[in-house]
């Protein structure tokens, strides 16, 4: 995993609940957009099940553990609003972003 810290001045209280994510370097070391998120059965009690991925990472960066971590899931809606309004979809959904756009759509 990248030694780095999150500056979190300036994020805003966009999701009320206190659950975690799963998300890989690329969406919060690089900053790039979330292009696929991922909603599986949660595995604890504030697990939220989500799991954000760039959408462009290779199977030898995703099986890298160091690659990923646990964040709030608010964390990753102010890195990228454009989760927020699929946040509420159950579990088994899989959505990739829409290119040049703001919008997802499911995916098998």
């Amino acid at each position: 995993m990248a030694d780095f810290k999150i500056d979190s001045r300036g994020f805003e209280m966009l999701i009320s609940h206190t659950c975690t994510c799963a998300a890989t370097d690329k969406i919060v070391v690089d900053r790039l957009s979330v292009g696929y998120m991922r909603r599986d059965e949660p595995v604890a009690d504030n697990d939220s099940g989500w799991q954000f991925l760039w959408g462009f990472e290779t199977e030898e960066y995703l099986d890298d553990l160091d690659n990923s971590a646990l964040y709030k899931l608010n964390t990753i809606a102010n890195l990228d609003k454009a989760i927020i309004p699929y946040l509420d979809y159950p579990i088994g959904t899989q959505l990739e972003r829409v290119e040049g756009s703001d919008e997802f759509i499911e995916v098998e």
